[in-house]
Parts: C-alpha cells; structure tokens; sequence
C-alpha cells in the first residue's frame, strides 16, 4: 500500500507500534486509527500537528502522510510570537491535536480536528508522489525568523533506508527514547523510523535515566538520545549498576542533534562496554553521515557519508580540499536525494543555501581522518575561531577541556583581538562554583593536548550555559551574559 509504511499494510497486526507511557497502538490499531484520520484530511493542504509527546502526535502524522499531506509539525514551547510566525508563513487549514489540550491563542482561529485513537478506518494507498511534501519543519531560526524547511518525502524514505542499512535496524529491533516530536531527531528517526521498519517505539515522555533502565531491561534494543540526554547517563552510572547492565545489553546507542563530548563517550564505555554510535544531519539534509554498526566505532567522529550522499569539505571560495589528513577545517556541503527542496516562501534563502551545482552549504565546520572519517569542530557563524593565522574549531578545544575534573560544561567561542584577529574564551561551569580551576591552568590543558594557539586566552565562569529544547548550546547568548 505503501511508499512510506509498508508495514502498515503487510506488517505485523498484532505487535505493539507505539508505545507512549501506559497506553499503546499496535500495528493494525495504528493502522485504523492513521487510515480514518487519513480520510478525514484529504485535500486538507498543509495540517499543523501540536507535536506533544503523546500517541496522538505519533498518529497525526502518520494519517497526514497516508493522506498525502504536508505536516507541519508545532513546537509546544515556543512562544507566541513565533508560533504566529509559523502560523502565516505555512498557512495550515486545521490544526491536530490530542483532545483535551488547552493550544494557545494564536492557534485560536484555526480550525481544529482532534485526534480519535480509537477511530477505524481503512488504510488505503499514500495519495502522493516521492518529491512531493511530507514535512514543513521549522529551524531553530538563531539569525532571524524560522525558516520552513519543505522535507519531501523521498527524502524520509532515503534517510530512514540509509540508517536501517548503517546501523542493521530490522523490525525486530525495539527503539526507546525520550525526544521531543517537533524535531527532525525524535519525530523522523524516533516514530516514522521504527514505523517504516515495523518495529516498535517507545516513547519515555520525559527523559530520565530509570525508564532508560526500566525499557531496556524490558527488551528494548536501541536508545536515542542528545548529549545532554547521554551526559546525565554518564553522571549516574558510577552510583547505578542496573543502568550499567540495561545500557550493556542494547544493540545499539544512539546520540545525535550536537557532539557528544568525548569524557562522556568514556565513561559510558568504560562502566558498560558500550561504544555510542554517533551520526550527522540537520533540519534540512535529514541524516548525512554515521558511524555503523558493523564498523569500528571512533570516539569524537561522526562516521561515513551514509549510502546515497555526496559530501566534501570546501574552502570558503567552494574550492574542494581534497586528502583525508584531520587537520584541514572546511565547511561540509552534501548532495543527494536525503535533502529539503526549499524554505518555505523564502525563494532568496533557498538559492543562498545551495551552491550552483546543487550542494548543498550546511554551515558546519570538519575535517576528514584517515578513512574518511567526519570530525565536526563547529558552526562557522558561531565556531569557526580565525586567531593568530589559524583556522581552529571550537569543538575540539571544548572536548579537551572537558576533560579536566574541574569542569562540568563547557563553551568555547571567539571575540575580536587587535593582535590575533580573534581571541579563544572559554565559557566554563565548573564542578565546585567555591574552587573553579584556574584559567592558566585550562589554557595549559588545552595547549599539552591539542597544541599551544589552540588554547584560551580567556575564561569566564558560569552557573550554566544557555541551551535550547534539543541541548544544543545557544552560543549568541554568551555575548548577552
């Protein structure tokens, strides 16, 4: 029946699709529920989804993307404001929600269609074609207003076969995970993922480290998670030997949406023999790289271009750099059939963003290792440091000094300097506010691990460092601290 879920169609009736908390859908149930939602949004055009962590999120979409209908997927924290914003610039004919939810007021004039769970309905053939629209997802929009990332549904298929084939996910393999459903991370890999394979995902709602305990001890055999997700992991296990041993019996960990700081990936290993596996995608390319499953993890690096992508490393004039040898820093461009076709309505930041042969400019920083190994090291609007001559990541630099016992978080961004164009700081929480280590004695870190202009020349301590809804650190609000 199906382009996107087959197993909707051929699948396994009985066994459990989603799991939410208590309350759960096999796959025949999700089938009937998504296939009376599916019939009700025919010719719908584009449908919002309140995206909470709950069955109904899980359901909305399924039945817009049987329907052949983009969703436009709602972060339930964002303010009014932006919400407006999304709201105009998509311009959705209903919003889906689960009942009972209070939705804020600028969603109050839309038309609004609750999700029935128990509703029955035949799952008839996805009416849509491979390049037509399966997600408007909006970008965290740090330089400006959100931007709508049209996510075709090629793109979703290419992406979720790519990591079925990197990481052997079959449908036997049941996947846990705490993330939130608004995201490209949670909602593509975390549901549609397990729903394409016809395995099972369980959604903690919350994150915590005893349902990560509890599920894998139940039979769960991937996590997913953030490094935030992974660093409490990390904090808990000397104290938790039951975490130790559920995380010791997965098939596979999982983290993404920024880079796992090295300490953590070590800890983990060390306490359970567990390699996390890392991957690389954003908003608008879905998944670019990974480590696999059946290869040798390397700790810091974000694998291989996965089956179907095209990825180089450029100079900022687009010049390729060619040779593989962990010190040359350019900016990672992709092509391939896993990319976005457009931002919404925005035809000039369409074109900016792809060069004109059609890579695609993802605004992060890496080098390549022997092998071909990604190692990202930044941002370049935020972490690309140009001090002294040198074209210096701040990623590596935070890892480093990650690793000294004093220092629970750490940020690393650049500011102006008469002498060296830029200056390294750190941004730094320490582990005991009343005995922060010294800023010679970080720089010293940094310098006897990575080399001498690679370390601070500033450091600046606080209680916390901003982060936003997926963990990532928001480095432009370290200018207002």
């Amino acid at each position: 029946m199906s382009f996107l879920f087959p197993a909707l169609a051929d699948g396994p009736g009985e066994r459990v699709a989603l799991r939410f908390g208590e309350r759960s859908l096999t796959y025949d149930a999700l089938a009937g529920a998504a296939g009376a939602l599916a019939t009700r949004l025919r010719g719908a055009g584009r449908v919002a989804v309140w995206a909470t962590p709950d069955l109904e999120t899980a359901v909305a979409v399924t039945g817009a993307l049987l329907a052949g209908t983009a969703a436009v997927p709602l972060n339930p924290k964002s303010g009014e404001k932006e919400l407006a914003h999304i709201l105009s610039d998509s311009a959705p004919s209903l919003i889906l929600a689960a009942p009972g939810v209070e939705l804020p007021a600028p969603l109050g004039g839309l038309a609004r269609l609750d999700v029935d769970l128990s509703a029955r309905g035949a799952a008839s053939t996805e009416q849509a074609a491979e390049k037509d629209p399966a997600l408007i997802v909006y970008t965290s929009g740090t330089t400006g207003p959100p931007k709508g990332a049209v996510i075709p549904r090629r793109a979703v298929a290419t992406t979720l076969d790519a990591i079925a084939d990197a990481w052997q996910w079959t449908g036997e393999d049941v996947l846990v995970h705490g993330l939130p459903l608004f995201h490209v991370h949670g909602l593509v890999l975390g549901v549609l993922g397990p729903l394409r394979r016809g395995g099972t995902v369980r959604h903690l709602g919350r994150f915590s480290t005893e349902g990560v305990t509890r599920e894998l001890n139940d039979g769960a055999t991937m996590l997913f998670g953030v490094p935030t997700m992974y660093h409490r992991i990390a904090e808990a296990l000397p104290g938790n030997p039951e975490l130790a041993e559920a995380l010791g019996r997965a098939r596979l960990l999982v983290s993404g949406s920024a880079a796992l700081p090295v300490h953590d990936h070590e800890r983990i290993a060390a306490a359970t023999g567990q390699r996390v596996i890392e991957r690389y995608g954003m908003t608008e390319t879905l998944m670019n790289t990974s480590m696999r499953a059946d290869g040798t993890a390397r700790v810091g690096t974000v694998g291989v271009p996965l089956p179907g992508v095209q990825l180089r490393l450029v100079e900022e004039d687009d010049t390729e750099i060619t040779g593989y040898d962990s010190e040359s820093v350019g900016e990672i461009q992709v092509r391939g059939a896993n990319l976005f076709t457009e931002y919404l309505n925005r035809p000039d930041a369409t074109a900016a963003a792809f060069t004109e042969d059609g890579w695609f400019r993802t605004g992060d920083m890496a080098v390549r290792e022997p092998g071909g190994h990604v190692r990202i090291v930044g941002r370049k609007a935020t972490d690309l440091i140009k001090s002294g001559g040198y074209k210096i990541g701040a990623g590596e630099i935070e890892n480093a000094l990650l690793e000294h016992p004093g220092v629970r978080e750490a940020a690393v961004t650049g500011e102006p300097d008469a002498d060296l164009g830029e200056r390294i700081v750190a941004w730094i929480v320490p582990v005991d506010p009343q005995s922060p280590p010294g800023a010679e004695e970080l720089a010293d870190q940094v310098a006897r691990r990575l080399a001498p202009h690679k370390r601070p020349r500033v450091v600046r301590y606080l209680a916390a460092l901003p982060r936003n809804d997926m963990g990532k650190i928001m480095k432009r609000a370290l200018a207002d601290v």
